[in-house]
């Protein structure tokens, strides 16, 4: 075992979990510790009413993050979606649309073969979803949510051959499925440019990805119950020290999965964008009690996909 170790310290690993949780000395561009994810806000009227709840609860919200596809939105819906972020300095990230679950697979609604339910199959699916991501570019949006590793690699390689938007930032979802530190390595190598982890990682584990990657991690502080209906509020404070830089998500515990969503699910979706938003509340003023030293970036900080008016 102890040359197994020293072969990971050699290559630029922790030898194991970190249990003493060192502090993170990574930041965001601006300096910043941490940043505030509302998810699954699956419309402009979800998007708006994410916004009245922010200003009523006042909670600082940086980044707002779609599932359902950008294939199941109009070109006038991600439109105004855009207005929306670039008014309010806000990132959007819509989900790439295509994927293993929406399309004729079988082996995802298997109880063994969920796990590669986000995954692209054969080259057409791939074509699709960059076909997705340039409509939605070309729209102003200049985040997507991504959950499969080929797509990823094409992504940035698109991005370096100029047809994609450089400034593109590439959202690894919490499907993806990676929960060490070589395989969140790999995809941070690949194009990765933020990674939603599992939403069970204990606080050293995540320390231990933090000490081999620079990205932001994403996590959520509060689990859709189809993720593990955990609620970690009191644990945010820690998460941000060890974990630093990270995003903070705030999802929904005892809530229906509306994916995916449109117009037949609109008053669903505004009111969990609604309570979202509160549970963010409650979780800050946590995070403000035991940890008023961390520090969050501002709206539009260095980093943050802003949406841009075409």
């Amino acid at each position: 075992m102890e040359q197994t170790r020293n072969t990971l310290k050699e290559l630029g690993f922790l030898e194991r979990d970190p249990y003493d949780l060192p502090t993170s000395t990574k930041r965001f561009p601006d300096g910043a510790q941490y940043r505030v994810e509302i998810p699954s806000v699956e419309g402009p009227n979800s998007f708006k009413a994410v916004l009245e709840a922010a200003k009523e609860y006042d909670v600082q919200v940086h980044r707002i993050s779609q599932g359902s596809g950008i294939m199941l939105m109009t070109d006038e819906e991600i439109q105004e979606m855009v207005r929306l972020g670039h008014e309010n300095q806000i990132e959007v990230s819509l989900f790439v649309g295509p994927r293993g679950n929406w399309d004729i697979n079988s082996q995802p609604f298997t109880s063994a073969g969920k796990v590669i339910g986000q995954r692209l199959q054969g080259v057409d699916q791939l074509v699709y979803a960059i076909e997705d991501i340039k409509r939605a570019c070309d729209l102003g949006i200049r985040g997507i949510l991504v959950s499969d590793e080929g797509l990823l690699w094409l992504v940035e390689q698109m991005k370096q051959r100029g047809e994609l938007p450089k400034d593109l930032v590439v959202k690894i979802s919490v499907q993806m499925g990676q929960s060490n530190p070589v395989s969140i390595r790999l995809m941070e190598q690949v194009g990765a440019n933020t990674f939603n982890v599992p939403t069970d990682l204990t606080l050293p584990r995540l320390a231990a990805i933090r000490q081999a990657i620079d990205i932001p991690i994403d996590i959520y502080v509060e689990v859709p119950d189809d993720f593990g209906g955990f609620i970690r509020h009191y644990e945010i404070a820690e998460i941000i020290r060890v974990a630093a830089p990270v995003y903070i998500k705030f999802g929904l515990r005892n809530s229906p999965n509306i994916y995916p969503s449109g117009t037949h699910l609109d008053a669903t979706s505004v009111a969990l964008s609604k309570e979202r938003v509160r549970r963010a509340k409650l979780g800050l003023q946590l995070l403000k009690k035991y940890a008023p030293d961390l520090v969050a970036s501002e709206n539009g900080a260095e980093g943050i996909a802003v949406p841009v008016i075409k």
